[in-house]
């Protein structure tokens, strides 16, 4: 199978590698176009979907930039655009494509990364809905227009648009390794309208497939950025009256680093193409998830240790791959969770 990028792919990575280097890198995404690409075309989007989508966030992990890419576009645009109604989509994704809003998704509960059968619960109210249960893990919630929410009802499984300055909505900000607005979300007894329903049906499996695309797409190009970044350290730093890189067991630390990042690469390339062709993608997403989540933090780590004393300079750029491949790890889940997925697909 041919899992290279076609002229579009190509471009869409190279445009947006220019632009993340801008002073205001969010908004020079937004000008260039690069957040409306999944936007259909009736509001001004190009139609694109989810491979398209993944060289922008690929190129935000190469420079680690700390912008919402993810969020918005892989936890947001991307399952509205395909779940949600002509008004949903015409209400929220235009304002996210010019950069002035965000959206989010709650994936996560108490002891259960990814949840497929939420805790969080619905009743009926009086002409409406009563949502109640605790998200956490959930980036930008204080800062989106709305939270992406799974719940289970009494006929199944759902998916929400919740309103995060909504009644009965707190939000408790929570620490990330990288930096950026994280919280854990209490629901009690939100009132949500027929109208803020995205999608039920599939709609969970859905919402978790184009997160672990983005998510995956990030950490590929967090784990390249690391590596291009120590190559050019050893192949420059000087010990000894030779480069560094010209030492046999540097060069062997370093080839693991290549030999890692080639691996997610793949993984990574043909789960997305996958989703992005409409086939199934599920097991290829679950193998890519666990590479990312098994290899990148002891990559990232031999990337530190080949810095020696520079790699743990806070001016140096190398933490920002670190500290963001830690939290794309909790957000997968963990090595333990991708694992047991992957076991449960082998048992049948």
């Amino acid at each position: 199978m041919d899992f290279t990028l076609d002229d579009t792919q190509t471009e869409i990575g190279a445009l947006a590698a220019k632009v993340l280097s801008a002073d205001d890198p969010w908004r020079s995404l937004a000008d260039a176009g690069l957040l409306a690409l999944a936007l259909p075309p009736d509001l001004e989007g190009d139609g694109l979907g989810v491979a398209e989508v993944a060289q922008v966030l690929t190129e935000v992990g190469r420079a680690a930039t700390p912008v919402p890419a993810c969020a918005a576009l892989a936890l947001g645009v991307l399952p509205v655009a395909a779940l949600g109604t002509p008004g949903q989509r015409a209400e929220l994704l235009p304002q996210v494509a010019t950069g002035e809003t965000l959206l989010t998704a709650a994936l996560h509960e108490p002891s259960a990364p990814l949840v497929r059968q939420p805790a969080t619960t619905t009743r009926a109210g009086d002409g409406h809905w009563l949502l109640s249960g605790l998200k956490t893990a959930v980036p930008y919630a204080g800062e989106a227009v709305r939270i992406l929410t799974p719940v289970t009802t009494p006929s199944g499984t759902a998916v929400f648009l919740v309103d995060p300055r909504a009644d009965g909505v707190t939000l408790v900000p929570t620490r990330t390794s990288a930096g950026p607005p994280e919280y854990t979300v209490r629901l009690d007894d939100v009132v949500v309208e027929e109208s803020d329903l995205l999608a039920d049906r599939g709609a969970i499996a859905t919402l978790h497939r184009f997160a672990l695309a983005g998510a995956l797409s990030l950490g590929d190009g967090l784990l390249a950025g690391a590596l291009a970044l120590t190559v050019k350290h050893v192949g420059e730093r000087v010990q000894f009256g030779r480069p560094l890189a010209t030492f046999q067991a540097v060069a062997g630390q370093i080839a693991d680093v290549y030999v890692a990042a080639r691996t997610v690469h793949l993984a990574v390339t043909s789960a997305v193409w996958r989703l992005a062709s409409g086939l199934d993608a599920d097991a290829e997403l679950d193998v890519a998830a666990y590479w990312l989540a098994e290899q990148a933090p002891v990559a990232l780590a031999t990337c530190h240790h080949l810095h020696g004393g520079v790699g743990v300079d806070e001016t140096y750029p190398l933490h920002r791959y670190s500290s963001q491949v830690k939290d794309l790890g909790r957000a997968l889940g963990g090595t333990a969770h991708r694992l047991g997925r992957l076991s449960e697909r082998v048992a049948g």
